[in-house]
């Protein structure tokens, strides 16, 4: 199988992206590229600019909160995307991988106009969206 074709695959099964068909999925795989991080690796920091999301493909992050809470990320959790789609475009979290961490990352504009080209994205997006605003 192609790696392109596996990718698509590997989307199929991340939330955010489920509800896209083949065409829009294969749209997805190729906008992004893979990042590697070894443990310890800080990937976001609280109020530098955004450049783009990342998608765990294999490993665990680690998310450190505003008032020391944190929050596990596996594979197929984003992070990232509120950044992505504030005017002012900063990260709010520190986010670093606790394990070797495989990640798919798209950048900012990509993002941006996968979000206008495939509505269903950003319909999908709400829901994680709403829950970290409450954390």
């Amino acid at each position: 199988m192609a790696a392109n074709a596996r990718r698509v695959e590997w989307l199929r099964s991340v939330e955010l992206f489920s509800a896209l068909e083949d065409e829009a999925l294969a749209r997805v795989a190729s906008l992004g590229t893979e990042v590697d991080a070894l443990p310890g690796a800080v990937l976001t920091h609280p109020s530098q600019p955004g450049a783009g999301m990342f998608v765990i493909e294999s490993g665990h992050a680690i998310v450190e909160l505003r008032g020391g809470k944190t929050r596990k990320l596996a594979a197929g959790d984003c992070f990232g995307e509120l950044a992505l789609l504030t005017a002012e475009g900063e990260r709010t979290a520190r986010v670093r991988a606790e394990t070797e961490l495989r990640c798919f990352a798209i950048a900012r504009d990509d993002f941006r106009n996968l979000l206008e080209r495939e509505p269903t994205i950003a319909v999908a997006l709400l829901p994680v969206l709403a829950s970290r605003l409450v954390e």
